[in-house]
């Protein structure tokens, strides 16, 4: 039986920074994931530079073998009116190819890799995590993702949960779709839908186009999917058909799981940590997981438990919830037409955290 002293179960970048930040600590550290990397992953692939600091990522030795493509420039509005566009000038942001950047963080963990490999049974006896009867460990994180099976075996029910839920394609395009896409690689594109519930995105990186959706009310998410494909054909934005979305999910921070006990962890959206306004997940993933190894090295789990209570809600957030869903949308297309709410508000604050 293989044995170690902390068993991470998921291998994305919650997982990947868990185990690199225990690297040192003499403690001996396994990764399992059910697949096998690299690997796709459903997801906008958008990080901000703060991702890289916290990562001791150099970008350009990165980017020399990965696509990191800058981003200095955004257009945005409500869905079927006239975008404003925001430039800075420098890059506030980079697109990644999930499937390159989860192999790239796990390759470098220095954890035990036990790829391909499902968690299929949780045991816990005489001190110990049991997983598979063939794997002891202990301590346990998890590090799944919302469906992650440490999670589920510990308690969560995610049919219970009110969860965000997208569907989004990422995909390359050959020469005769690049002719018929006028997106631009370094200016993302971010068209909310009309009660602000959700908002959908159009992102190029390079030859690959990625294209999605994903509402806090997943009430017709297929109509608004399709509603939103139809504006983006319609403003000539792109002229093709988008291939077959897939679908994920994710809870919002203040929405988390019991997420600690004396001997298991979860982190990552097996926690639900994802930002309350624009649904980022990448950079409380990465938090999380460092977060983890200091709170597991020092035996200590109280600051991680803290951490996990949502910032204080905006009086903008207030007002809105106190308003009736037409005045909301009726306030959302206006303030989205004005150049100072879309950069302070949406941009700076909701997207890029320069308001932190």
């Amino acid at each position: 039986m293989d044995s170690y002293d902390v068993l991470i179960v998921g291998g994305g970048p919650a997982g990947s920074s868990c185990a690199r930040a225990l690297r040192h600590s003499g403690l001996k550290v396994a990764i399992l994931d059910k697949q096998v990397f690299p690997r796709d992953k459903i997801c906008g692939g958008w990080i901000t530079p703060e991702v890289l600091t916290k990562l001791e990522i150099d970008a350009p030795a990165y980017a020399r073998d990965h696509v990191l493509q800058p981003i200095k420039s955004f257009l945005v509005a409500s869905i079927g009116c006239r975008p404003v566009e925001t430039t800075y000038r420098d890059s506030v942001s980079y697109g990644i190819r999930r499937k390159e950047f989860d192999d790239y963080l796990l390759r470098r963990s220095g954890a035990a890799l036990l790829l391909g490999r499902a968690l299929n049974s949780l045991e816990r006896r005489s001190g110990s995590w049991f997983v598979n009867g063939e794997i002891e460990a202990r301590f346990l994180v998890g590090a799944g993702g919302h469906f992650c099976p440490v999670a589920r075996m510990l308690g969560a029910k995610a049919t219970t949960e009110s969860p965000v839920v997208a569907q989004e394609v990422e995909f390359e395009m050959d020469a005769q779709l690049r002719a018929g896409c006028r997106v631009l690689g370094q200016r993302p594109e971010l068209y909310f839908c009309e009660d602000m519930k959700g908002y959908g995105w159009c992102f190029r990186k390079g030859n690959v186009l990625n294209v999605g959706l994903g509402r806090a009310d997943p009430r017709h998410l297929p109509a608004h999917i399709k509603s939103f494909l139809e504006f983006l054909k319609w403003a000539g934005r792109i002229t093709f058909d988008i291939p077959p979305l897939h679908g994920h999910a994710y809870l919002l921070k203040g929405n988390s799981r019991s997420v600690a006990g004396g001997d298991y962890l979860l982190i990552g959206d097996a926690a639900g940590l994802a930002s309350l306004q624009s649904g980022e997940g990448i950079l409380p993933a990465v938090e999380s997981g460092l977060l983890a190894a200091r709170s597991i090295l020092a035996n200590d789990f109280e600051s991680f438990r803290a951490w996990l209570t949502p910032p204080a809600e905006s009086t903008l957030m207030r007002i809105g919830r106190s308003l009736p869903s037409p005045m909301v949308g009726a306030l959302a297309r206006s303030l989205l037409k004005t150049r100072w709410f879309v950069r302070d508000v949406v941009l700076n604050d909701w997207f890029l955290h320069q308001n932190a």
